[in-house]
């Protein structure tokens, strides 16, 4: 019996653009998934692995994000509204509207409930409500009403959320985690830096849960990058496929594959998306 394959990926913010070099190094090798989880930015990019985004569309469309299409009030102490992450996945599916139904593979993102300060798992309704929902860091972005509820980011509970692929029977799971190096703090007295290394420094010991339950761990090197700015785009990632790229072997391995596969060159320079 086919066992069932689960992809777990991770929050990082800003970071999280190094998920497209990931994705790539999957669609080299013909690596697919029967189930994936996703927290935050990782909720973003799984929704699109589950709908069927490219790597190379997804670049396109992030090549030339800024701070600013996300984050809609640049006042300090005054988070943003979702707006920016809904407009960003409208333009990723090409709808302005889609539910869970919609996916090709079955996706959860993963949220906290801030009444019952529990994990809220969402696996059916509004996609980029839901989304957005995993991605409202407290004090940068405001809370998204849900189901009769109030949802946060969730990674407040379930950073890298390898539990719930484990939930849902998966047998073998692959998971990212874009901030291994998670807990050092911060030099800057910006708010929102220290406010984002705050909850980091909270997110260190959830984190290691999703250690747990992973049978394979692909740990890109982004310490040099903030999570909280969209520059270097390029570098993040290259990484993001470098890291995937090195894994490749021990992930067929797990994965049972025998044939043939495409391990790719470490990159050195930016990646060619040209088909």
């Amino acid at each position: 019996m086919k066992s069932k394959v689960g992809l777990v990926l991770g929050g990082g913010g800003a970071r999280g653009v190094a998920y497209i070099g990931m994705l790539k190094a999957f669609e080299e090798n013909n690596i697919t998934f029967d189930f994936i989880a996703g927290t935050s930015v990782g909720s973003i990019v799984g929704a699109c692995i589950a709908y069927g985004v490219s790597s190379k569309r997804a670049y396109d469309i992030v090549k030339d994000l800024t701070n600013k299409d996300i984050l809609s009030n640049p006042l300090p102490l005054m988070p943003s509204k979702v707006d920016g992450i809904a407009k960003l996945c409208k333009r990723l599916f090409e709808k302005d509207e889609i539910n869970f139904d919609d996916l090709k593979i079955p996706f959860c993102a993963v949220a906290t409930d801030l009444r019952r300060g529990e994990e809220y798992d969402i696996i059916k309704g509004d996609l980029i409500k839901a989304v957005c929902a995993s991605c409202s860091v407290p004090g940068v972005f405001m809370p998204v009403s849900f189901d009769n509820t109030l949802l946060a980011d969730g990674g407040l509970v379930n950073n890298i959320p390898s539990s719930v692929a484990k939930n849902f029977n998966c047998d073998k799971i692959i998971a990212v985690d874009l901030n291994s190096k998670r807990g050092e703090g911060t030099d800057s007295n910006n708010y929102f830096e220290i406010l984002l290394a705050s909850i980091r420094i909270m997110m260190k010991s959830n984190s290691q849960k999703g250690y747990v339950d992973a049978d394979l761990m692909i740990q890109p090197d982004l310490k040099r990058f903030k999570s909280t700015k969209l520059k270097q785009i390029d570098e993040m990632i290259m990484e993001g496929y470098n890291a995937t790229i090195r894994k490749m072997p021990e992930i067929k391995q797990l994965l049972g594959e025998k044939q043939k596969f495409i391990v790719g060159k470490i990159c050195k320079k930016n990646i060619n998306y040209k088909i």
